[in-house]
C-alpha cells in the first residue's frame, strides 16, 4: 500500500491504456501530507460512517457504496492509497462464493424446467442492454468496452471486476452499475408497494456475527482462494472471481460444502472491493461521470422500461404473476432483487433461476459483446 499514480483518460482506447507505463502524480492535496497510517484511518472511519448510514436507510449495496464513496472522497483530497493485489484477490474469490451461493438445487431445477423461457428473455435483456451501450459508445460519451459493461444487466459488483479484467474503466463502470442498481431497487419497491398494493413482509434480519461452523468456513476459504489463486498465476480475465465460483458451486451443489459466509465477513470483502474501486478516483473522472449522468439515467429508464415490457408478456401470455414477473425481469443486480423478493409474496426460485441465468449469461458472453461493439466504433472513428 502506499502512493498511486492516476489513471490515463478514460476516453482514450484500451490498448492505449494498457501501455501506457508511468503516468504523472496527481497534484497534492489536503491529506497528502499526512502519515500514510493516518490516511488509513481516516478512510476506515469515513467507510463506517457512510457505509452505516446508507445501510440504515436501507440502500441497495450499501456494504460496498459506503467504502467506495469514503474511497473517492480520500483520493480526490490527496490521500494517494492503494489497496494491495491480495486482499483484493481474496475479496473476488468471496464475491465468486456469494453467487454460487444462489445456485441452490432449486433454483437449477426452475431453470431447467423453463429453459427456453429463461433464455428468450435473458438474451433479450442482454440485447437491449449491449443496444444502449453500442449507442452511448456511438454518441462518444463513454469508450466501447466500458458502455457496454456499464450497461450490462448483471451483478454489479461482478460486472466491475469482469470490466475491469476485460480492459474498460472499471471507475466508469461502477458509477454505471450503482447508479442503475440504485434506481431498479427503488423501483422494485414501489412497484410492489403501490402497482400492486403488497405489502412487503419483514426483510430478512441481518446478523453480524452468527454462529458459524468454523471447519465448514474454512474449507469454504481454502477451496475459493486455491481457485482464485490458480486463475491469478494463470492471468485468466477474471478468473480470481469466475474459478471460485465454478469450484464452490460444484462443491455446493454436490453437498460437499455448506456456502453460509457471515455477514461480518462479507462486509470485509465489499470494503476491500470498494476501496479498490474508489482510491483510483480523480476530480478529472468525477467531472467525467458528471458530464455523462443524463444520457447514463436515459439508458437506465430505457432499459428498466424494456424489462417492464417483458414482464408484462410473462405476465400476458403465460400467466405467470405480475410481481414475480416484474422482480425476475428487473435488470439486476441480483443481491437487491433477492431481499425485495424474500420480502415479498412472490415465485422466489424463479425470480432467482431467471436473475441467475441471466447473470451467467453475461459472464459468459460480455467479454465478446464488449470487444465486437470496440471494433464496431472504432471504425468510425471514435476511440475505445
Amino acid at each position: 500500500m502506499g502512493d498511486q499514480a492516476s489513471l490515463p483518460d478514460p476516453k482514450a482506447d484500451t490498448s492505449e491504456v494498457r501501455s501506457a507505463v508511468h503516468t504523472p502524480a496527481p497534484p497534492p492535496g489536503i491529506l497528502t501530507p499526512l502519515p500514510v497510517a493516518l490516511r488509513w484511518v481516516i478512510l476506515l472511519a469515513a467507510s463506517l460512517v457512510l457505509s452505516t448510514i446508507l445501510f440504515a436507510t436501507h440502500i441497495p449495496g450499501a456494504l460496498l457504496l459506503g467504502p467506495m464513496a469514503a474511497a473517492i472522497l480520500v483520493a480526490t483530497n490527496g490521500a494517494r492509497l492503494s489497496v494491495h493485489r491480495y486482499p483484493y484477490i481474496f475479496a473476488h474469490s468471496l464475491l465468486g462464493c456469494i453467487i454460487a451461493r444462489s445456485l441452490d438445487l432449486e433454483t437449477l431445477k426452475a431453470v431447467a424446467m423453463d429453459w427456453p423461457i429463461f433464455l428468450a428473455i435473458v438474451v433479450a435483456v442482454i440485447s437491449a442492454s449491449s443496444l444502449l451501450g453500442y449507442l452511448i459508445a456511438k454518441a462518444d460519451i463513454l469508450p466501447g468496452t466500458t458502455a457496454v459493461w456499464g450497461t450490462s444487466a448483471g451483478a454489479a459488483s461482478a460486472m466491475v471486476l469482469m470490466a475491469e479484467a476485460h480492459g474498460a474503466d472499471a471507475r466508469l463502470v461502477a458509477f454505471m452499475q450503482y447508479l442503475r442498481v440504485v434506481f431498479v431497487a427503488t423501483g422494485a419497491s414501489i412497484m410492489a408497494a403501490f402497482v400492486f398494493r403488497i405489502s412487503g413482509g419483514t426483510p430478512p434480519q441481518t446478523i453480524w456475527f452468527p454462529e458459524t461452523d468454523w471447519l465448514d468456513l474454512g474449507l469454504t476459504l481454502v477451496a475459493a482462494v486455491t481457485a482464485a489463486s490458480v486463475g491469478a498465476r494463470l492471468k485468466i480475465p477474471a478468473g480470481t472471481m469466475l474459478l471460485p465460483l465454478v469450484v464452490t458451486t460444484i462443491l455446493h451443489v454436490a453437498g460437499l460444502i455448506s456456502l453460509h459466509l457471515p455477514q461480518w465477513l462479507l462486509a470485509l470483502a465489499y470494503g476491500v472491493i470498494g476501496w479498490r474501486i474508489g482510491l483510483t478516483f480523480t476530480r478529472r473522472i468525477l467531472r467525467h461521470a458528471a458530464s455523462a449522468l443524463p444520457q447514463v439515467v436515459g439508458s437506465i429508464l430505457a432499459l428498466m422500461a424494456f424489462c417492464g415490457g417483458l414482464a408484462f408478456l410473462l405476465w400476458w401470455l403465460m400467466g405467470i404473476d405480475p410481481l414475480t414477473a416484474y422482480l425476475a425481469t428487473s435488470p439486476g443486480g441480483l443481491d437487491s432483487i433477492a431481499i425485495i423478493a424474500a420480502s415479498t409474496p412472490v415465485d422466489m426460485s424463479f425470480v432467482m433461476a431467471l436473475q441467475t441465468m441471466r447473470l451467467i449469461l453475461i459472464i459468459i458472453a460480455g467479454p465478446k459483446i464488449a470487444s465486437f461493439v470496440a471494433r464496431r466504433i472504432r471504425p468510425a472513428g471514435a476511440k475505445g
